[in-house]
């Protein structure tokens, strides 16, 4: 916790710097930089999954800026934390594209988030980029996903978990829209495949006692143990998992999540091991890629940050890439609708392995992953599917 608020201090000073040089109502492009904004909650419940995602942003910058740019121009980035505040990130957005003249923004973490952003997107003709797994629904015409989607995770995980692990669920979340479509989703295939549901819960954001619905898990199941199908993100998750291991449930009952990576892995020690995750990226993942993404991201943040960076600090990191690559292909036409058309079909060789855009949905083609949580805190691989899987979200 105290390398957490550490950590929020120096996010906080840098912010202060970055607000006095994004000041300026200068154009988002100028003759020598092209201006992007940056939205992560730096502080806040969600923190814990957003500091990779920052991090990975700016590498990537830095990064691109070093190779030249973009048509020769550097890659300019304003700052901004919304806190997990949905309403903040709304306000900081706005104030990124009226005050600071961004041409594009990449971040935010929560479905609630993106979705309180949309109109202002919608309204002013800015694109995001919006890395994180989600939901799949309502998707908007102003965001390109660079996060996977039910289809590449869940009817993955769901079958891997009941022919390897128990044939019953018992589902909690943290009562957002990203939790309560997971779940809703879960339900449908479990009962497809012949599983039970045997009970869920839903607790309010940043709820960080679970005793009540531990000793309900307990009662509901008659203590004799099933999958936990948990979504519950930011400090709720380290939350229930310390709780859950704490009351010696863990030999009896398996936890697998969508939220589980390496950020909670690290921080809950042997609370996290044997636990299940799904996502499209583990940084074990054995290729020349990672192992350079990796390298450069220790030499800049260092090994301990290392072992904690993400599936969603993967993806931050692809989207700055393909944003820049759209920017190019726009040359001195930076526009809205010139960025996201030339989104159309970008392929790029990321640490994952080779994704590419859907010119369609403007979602990616990403390999479906599950991994299972070991005792040093990274994650082992024990399920990649052959192919890279076509993004289904919902129309």
């Amino acid at each position: 916790m105290k390398s957490k608020k550490i950590f929020a201090m120096a996010l906080a000073l840098l912010l202060v710097f970055m607000g006095a040089a994004g000041c300026s109502k200068k154009a988002a492009s100028s003759s020598d930089s092209i201006k992007i904004g940056l939205v992560f909650s730096l502080t806040g419940g969600t923190a814990i999954s957003e500091e990779c995602m920052y991090n990975s942003a700016v590498l990537a910058i830095e990064q691109i800026n070093a190779k030249g740019g973009v048509n020769g121009k550097k890659i300019e980035y304003v700052v901004k934390d919304y806190a997990t505040d949905a309403d903040k990130a709304a306000k900081v957005v706005k104030e990124m594209i009226l005050e600071d003249k961004v041409s594009a923004i990449v971040g935010l973490y929560t479905s609630s988030s993106r979705v309180a952003v949309e109109p202002i997107l919608e309204e002013y003709k800015v694109p995001l980029i919006y890395p994180t797994f989600y939901e799949g629904e309502t998707p908007n015409q102003y965001v390109v996903y660079t996060g996977s989607v039910p289809n590449q995770q869940g009817d993955y995980f769901v079958p891997y978990l009941m022919e390897n692990v128990s044939k019953n669920f018992y589902l909690i979340g943290t009562d957002t829209t990203y939790a309560a479509s997971i779940n809703k989703q879960a339900k449908e295939l479990i009962g497809k495949l012949g599983g039970s549901v045997i009970g869920e819960n839903l607790v309010p954001s940043s709820t960080t006692e679970f005793s009540d619905v531990i000793a309900k898990i307990k009662d509901t199941t008659k203590d004799e143990g099933c999958v936990i199908y948990c979504n519950l993100n930011g400090d709720s998750g380290t939350a229930f998992y310390t709780q859950f291991a704490a009351a010696g449930l863990s030999d009896k009952y398996t936890i697998a999540s969508f939220i589980m990576d390496e950020s909670f892995s690290t921080a809950l020690g042997s609370a996290a091991v044997n636990t299940y995750a799904s996502v499209n990226y583990f940084n074990s993942i054995d290729s020349e890629a990672n192992k350079a993404f990796l390298s450069d991201y220790a030499k800049k943040y260092g090994e301990e940050k290392k072992a904690a960076v993400t599936a969603v600090g993967e993806s931050t990191y692809d989207a700055v890439y393909l944003l820049s690559m759209a920017l190019e292909k726009c040359g001195d036409k930076i526009t809205a609708d010139n960025i996201l058309t030339n989104f159309n079909d970008l392929t790029f060789e990321a640490p994952q392995g080779t994704i590419k855009v859907d010119a369609k949905t403007h979602h990616i083609y990403c390999k479906a992953r599950v991994g299972q949580v070991q005792a040093d805190g990274t994650i082992k691989t024990v399920f990649e599917s052959d192919e890279v899987i076509a993004p289904e979200p919902a129309k």
